[in-house]
Parts: C-alpha cells; sequence; structure tokens
C-alpha cells in the first residue's frame, strides 16, 4: 500500500473519534467525512455506455394511432437503436452511433426528417441538421438543405472538415458536393401524407386569414407532431455525443429555422452531458434548453433527470412551449422528458435490449 493510501486508510480509521473526542463536529459530520474520504480510496465507476433515440413530440394520441403504424414507428425506432448500439458494443465512437441512428430515422417517411420531412408554404422540403461532440466540443450545423439525402452527414463534414459551426441554404449544398455525399432530387423526400398536411394548413390559413402564418401549421390542422428526430450517445471510451435532424413545421415560411441546428438550444454536448430536442423550436431558442440542461448539471449538481424536467415540465411549460429532450451523462444516465402527450423514443444499453416508448408508459 502506497503512502498516499496508507495515509488516507489512516484517516478514515481515526477521523470519527477524534472529531467526536475534541467536539468539532456531528456523528452525522463525521460519517460524512468517512464516506467522502472512503470514495477517494475506491475504484472510479466504469460510465454504462448507451445509446438513446428520439423521433419526435406532440399529440401523439393512442386512438389516433393505427396499430399497424405504432408496430412500424416502433420497429423503426427499434432498427435505429440497434445501429447504433451495434457501433459502440464494437468499441466505435459516440459520434459514429449517433449518426448511424439518425441516418436511419432519415430514411424513414414515418418522421419529419429526411425522407419524411414536411412541406413549406411554397410546397418543398426544407431540412436542418446539427451534431455535437461533447469531448471537444466541436460542432456542425446545416440549415434549408433541399439536395443533401442525409443532412446529419453533412453537418459531421462541416464540423470535421470545415472551419466553421454553420452552413445554410446553396452554399452549404455546394459544401456537400465537394465533399461527395450523396444529393437527391427534390422530388425524393416528398410523400403524400406530408403533401395532405400541407393542404389542411392552407385551407385553415384560408379559414383565419388574421392568424400570423407562421403559426398556422400543424396545431392548426390536428398535424401537431413535432416530428424532429434526435440521438445521444456515450461511448465505451466515456464520450458523450448529441445529433439532431428535422424537416422543420408545415407550412413554415420566409426561410424559417428552429432549435435543432441551433447549438445550445435543441443540440448539445459536452463532457458531462448529451441532449437532443423536440418541439417547438422557438422556444427551444429562446431557452437554450439543450445548454442549459447541461448547466443545470454542472453548476447545480443535479441529477440529469431532475435537470431535463425542471427546463421542459417547469420552464417550457410556463412559457407555452410544448415538446421534449432525451440526454445522457457522462455516467450512462438517461433522461427522457416531454410535457406533450406523446414521444417516440427509445434507448439501448449495455445489456443489448431495446426499450422503446410513444405514450407515457
Amino acid at each position: 500500500m502506497s503512502s498516499s493510501v496508507l495515509l488516507r486508510h489512516t484517516l478514515i480509521t481515526v477521523l470519527p473519534a477524534l472529531l467526536v473526542l475534541n467536539g468539532c463536529a456531528s456523528g452525522q459530520t463525521a460519517a460524512r467525512e468517512e464516506a467522502a474520504l472512503a470514495s477517494e480510496l475506491a475504484p472510479a465507476r466504469k460510465p454504462q455506455w448507451g445509446i438513446v433515440i428520439h423521433g419526435g413530440a406532440g399529440t401523439i394520441r393512442r386512438e389516433s394511432l393505427t396499430p399497424e403504424r405504432e408496430a412500424e414507428v416502433r420497429a423503426k425506432l427499434t432498427e435505429a437503436l440497434q445501429a447504433g448500439h451495434a457501433i459502440l458494443t464494437r468499441g466505435g465512437s459516440s459520434l459514429d452511433a449517433v449518426s448511424a441512428a439518425i441516418r436511419i430515422l432519415e430514411d424513414s417517411p414515418l418522421f419529419n426528417a429526411g425522407k419524411g420531412a414536411v412541406f413549406t408554404h411554397d410546397g418543398r422540403n426544407e431540412l436542418d441538421a446539427a451534431i455535437m461532440d461533447g469531448k471537444t466540443l466541436n460542432a456542425g450545423a446545416v440549415a434549408g438543405m433541399h439536395h443533401v439525402k442525409n443532412p446529419i452527414e453533412l453537418a459531421r463534414k462541416v464540423m470535421e472538415k470545415s472551419p466553421h459551426v454553420m452552413m445554410v441554404g446553396e452554399g452549404a449544398e455546394a459544401f456537400a458536393k465537394q465533399e461527395g455525399l450523396e444529393l437527391v432530387p427534390a422530388e425524393y423526400f416528398r410523400t403524400e401524407e406530408r403533401w395532405q398536411q400541407l393542404q389542411r394548413a392552407l385551407e385553415k390559413e384560408k379559414a383565419s386569414p388574421a392568424q400570423p402564418p407562421s403559426s398556422a401549421g400543424l396545431a392548426a390542422t390536428g398535424d401537431d407532431k413535432f416530428g424532429t428526430v434526435g440521438a445521444v450517445a456515450l461511448d465505451q471510451a466515456g464520450n458523450l455525443a448529441a445529433g439532431t435532424s428535422t424537416g422543420g413545421l408545415t407550412n413554415k415560411r420566409y426561410g424559417r429555422v428552429g432549435d435543432s441546428p441551433i447549438i445550445g438550444a435543441g443540440t448539445y454536448a459536452n463532457p458531462r452531458c448529451a441532449v437532443s430536442a423536440t418541439g417547438h423550436g422557438e422556444y427551444f431558442i429562446r431557452f437554450t434548453v439543450a445548454h442549459d440542461i447541461c448547466a443545470r448539471l454542472e453548476y447545480l449538481d443535479l441529477p440529469l433527470q431532475e435537470a431535463a424536467n425542471s427546463l421542459v415540465m417547469e420552464v417550457l411549460v410556463k412559457a407555452g412551449g410544448e415538446g421534449g429532450v432525451i440526454a445522457m451523462d457522462a455516467h450512462g444516465n438517461v433522461a427522457m422528458s416531454f410535457n406533450s402527450p406523446g414521444m417516440y423514443r427509445g434507448s439501448m444499453g449495455q445489456d443489448g435490449a431495446p426499450h422503446v416508448a410513444i405514450f407515457r408508459e
């Protein structure tokens, strides 16, 4: 036993008695001191690596979701979890796991990202995405994409192959072409379901001309699902990462960009914490939700779930913002907090068992 360890061991043995004899601390204080010293001698706890994903939050009710559709959603969430988990199992990075999971969700018409993106007022699909490396605080984001098949891949290229954090519009797509990413015609993103959602929003807008155009979308038509997709992961090396991808809001105008590609609002990761959000983006931007959750972990020493709930269930609710978050901390603790009726979500840890949920189960 080294001299320093021997000294600490001796202190653990004699400190409580000395404190009592000298009358300088109560029995409870002595016990706390003993526990603190014992924890220094204990081996560091190995993080419980794993992955958490979401496929959007909103008014997702059992009565409005057919058994067939529910089965499809659960199957695709499970597939995304398994893809990310397979990378973590073989010692891969959290960044790779997050990217792999989100690509699967982007390629599915079931979610408002990539293939299943909603339509803007002008009848186009506009895609946003972001990714962040918790170890280095490097981040990449893109907004206003029309031809990039997997925006999460372009966000990662921005992070790793450029000196910038965010690129938008035609410039971002030129960069995607330069980096050899797959570009697709605009028709690739079109689905009939999303097109009909736009038509209902346009009809509602005509019936309520006094309503601000930017707010006449999802909630006005009953299609109020904030279908952003996202993932957070902790790898075996103890590194966190977060990523988010979205098609935005149905019937949005004026080049509107939500929280998903805004670092600190809808996406954030640092060495302690990783968060991906889904919901009414304007509120998540105003309250820098993703970053604030991680800040409460660090500055207030809150448990992850309590930090997430304090933002989602208190701050956002008070302000009138709807949505949810998924989060992980450096110990592998998981939080999935949402103030909407439902949120597509799932997690998979070291045991390899996928857990998927939609409602408040």
